[in-house]
């Protein structure tokens, strides 16, 4: 037996692999398990197109098996094997692959055979795990078999040895626990058969292993002892690529529940197959609520990633833009390699394309169930609408375009959530802008002075009561063609050309003690001034900058040092006696004035829901004006 040394760069490759290329060490056994059905494809191909080759597909299977006591990790298969040339190419040269090479060939029955490894590299990830690699493989074309050996970067050997029966047996001797990493794990059942549930369900050949059960003893009705039996651990058959016509609901929410871990039935199921540039089937689903952590920074978006039904990746999150991260499922496509690195994955154009085709999918999903199944829809919008939202003003609105007919709002005139469309469609002849009121709830906002005059002219007002509402708002500026207003902002501009004229003649008849106001207030206000949009209401506040007072609120609410104040006006009902009394102790009693100014002001920051800074004060004055 001859010692080989692996090429210079094999070693470095060989050595990137073992420290750094895989993180997670239970890959391994995915990349052993889809050679091994890879080397079954190639013989089951070689069976239909050779008379010699007399196989029958329900004989194939993959073997595991495991001696706790030497250490031993098997993986056997009865696939096409490999000669004493094709084991020096394949694995004595790291990055050749037999799979690659075979998927190149001529005249290949796609339809029949499909083949999953293409790197090459992927057999060396069992040096993560192992001291040694012993490969014994007997090939369908050869005598003779041939044994494997190695331990690493110093090289191999490559001798004959007994092999009777075609195939390949992959001995891995485990290394010893070691303080961050118990390789022992990978000697239990348990242990095993997860990894492969969890990576390798789909692969269309059994993995059978022996596994010890509990029965209750015949004659007994208590006594129970211990068998030994073969079971099949894979389930083999994907759901998703059956025909969507052969699935009942039922299959569609036990898989759901069973792989999602959810005990709520999905509010919509997508199941899509495409062929293309790119192919894929994708299964997801429209979850009914949101996880417990769903909003929270915990969460990790992503769909499970399969290449012809091996899993390659848990959370794919590349596959979902952020607003629709909380759509759970899968795809698989053939079109993808095992990759050897997140990064790789990350850069690959078919990925892209597919993550395109998701993105889009879900959106015409979501649009149809608005429009054929509302009540569905806003069940639906109760748990995920915030996420919809947010992606609105997200990356500085850049999607706002894909998700504007997907938001709801409540609505003053409808009982009920409304979209922009369907607002647009109700309004008035001559209307220009979309009236919108914020607050923490329909009552509160309903009690807002602001309003008042918005709905005796009978405009629809849409109700923000989310704190990331007005966000949105600001980020669209517009819905076809018509502006958002905001009905505490200043410029509302509802009132007639003579109701405009003689607010003007008033305020300016009165500058001189709304200057004098606004001294009082120092620089809480940019002004003070008489309205005409309030009835019943004595004041209120309206905002004149880009920062509305209810952006104030949640601003300020935020865990920051750094705190902002929206630019405010303080206006007065006009018509309300108020006014009347401010003008008769403006000329009287100065001192008085300016007790009526601040406690104005300070009601008018209760009703928006602001802080007073100064309560004690506010109370005293008070105090003063019922005395006298």
């Amino acid at each position: 037996m001859k010692k080989k040394q692996f090429k210079a760069e094999s070693k470095r490759l060989l050595d990137m692999m073992i420290h750094s290329i895989y993180s997670n060490k239970e890959i391994f056994l995915r990349e052993l398990i889809s050679n091994a059905s890879d080397a079954i494809d190639k013989l089951y191909y070689r069976s239909l197109t050779d008379k010699k080759v007399k196989v029958e597909k329900e004989d194939f299977r993959i073997k595991m098996e495991v001696d706790k006591e030497n250490r031993l990790l098997i993986v056997e298969d009865n696939g096409c094997g490999m000669t004493e040339e094709e084991l020096e190419h394949n694995l004595g040269t790291i990055a050749e692959s037999g799979s690659f090479t075979f998927k190149q060939e001529e005249n290949q029955n796609k339809k029949d055979v499909d083949i999953i490894g293409q790197f090459g590299v992927g057999f060396y990830s069992a040096f993560m795990v192992s001291d040694e690699v012993i490969v014994e493989s007997k090939s369908i074309d050869s005598e003779k078999a041939y044994r494997w050996v190695s331990t690493g970067v110093d090289g191999y050997s490559i001798e004959e040895c007994d092999r009777k029966i075609v195939g390949t047996k992959i001995i891995l001797k485990i290394k010893p626990d070691e303080e961050e990493e118990k390789y022992s794990d990978f000697l239990e059942n348990y242990r095993i058969q997860n990894i492969i549930r969890k990576y390798s369900d789909y692969i269309r050949y059994p993995i059978q292993m022996e596994v010890e059960n509990r029965h209750l003893k015949e004659g007994s009705k208590d006594e129970y002892e211990s068998h030994v039996e073969t079971e099949t651990i894979n389930s083999m058959i994907p759901i998703w690529k059956k025909n969507k016509n052969e699935i009942t609901e039922e299959e569609y929410n036990n898989f759901y529940h069973e792989k999602y871990m959810d005990y709520e039935d999905p509010i919509n199921v997508i199941h899509t197959s495409v062929e293309g540039q790119v192919s894929y089937n994708a299964l997801l689903y429209i979850p009914s609520h949101a996880s417990y952590d769903y909003y929270s920074k915990e969460y990790e978006k992503g769909l499970n990633l399969y290449t012809s039904g091996v899993m390659i990746m848990e959370k794919c999150g590349e596959l979902l833009p952020d607003y629709f991260s909380f759509v759970k499922g899968l795809v698989d496509s053939n079109d993808l390699s095992l990759n050897i690195s997140r990064e790789m994955l990350q850069q690959d154009r078919r990925l892209g394309l597919i993550a395109k085709n998701i993105e889009k999918k879900i959106k015409t999903e979501l649009e149809g169930m608005l429009e054929e199944n509302r009540e569905k829809y806003e069940q639906f919008f109760k748990a995920f609408g915030m996420q919809l939202k947010f992606g609105v003003y997200n990356n500085f609105g850049m999607d706002k375009d894909k998700l504007k007919d997907l938001i709801l709002f409540h609505s003053s005139t409808e009982n009920k959530l409304t979209t922009f469309k369907e607002y647009v469609s109700r309004m008035k002849e001559k209307q220009e802008k979309i009236y919108y009121a914020c607050g923490e709830s329909i009552s509160k906002i309903d009690l807002l002075p602001q309003v008042e005059q918005v709905k005796e002219k009978g405009y629809e007002i849409l109700y923000l009561t989310d704190y990331v509402d007005e966000f949105v708002t600001q980020t669209l500026m517009e819905y076809d063609g018509h502006q958002f207003v905001n009905v505490s902002t200043g410029d509302l501009d509802l009132d007639s050309e003579e109701e405009k004229e003689e607010l003007d003649k008033e305020n300016k008849e009165n500058k001189k003690m709304f200057e004098e106001m606004g001294k009082v207030l120092e620089k809480e206000v940019t002004g003070v001034r008489f309205t005409n949009r309030l009835k019943n209401h004595p004041v209120c506040l309206t905002s004149t900058g880009n920062i509305s007072l209810e952006m104030e609120k949640v601003i300020n609410a935020m865990p920051t040092d750094e705190k902002i104040k929206a630019q405010t006006v303080m206006e007065i009902n006009a018509h309300h006696k108020i006014a009347e009394k401010l003008k008769e102790i403006y000329k009287k009693d100065k001192k008085s004035f300016d007790q009526y100014t601040k406690v104005l002001y300070a009601q008018a920051r209760l009703i928006e829901g602001l802080p007073i800074e100064n309560p004690t004060e506010i109370s005293s004055l008070i105090c003063d004006i019922i005395s006298k």
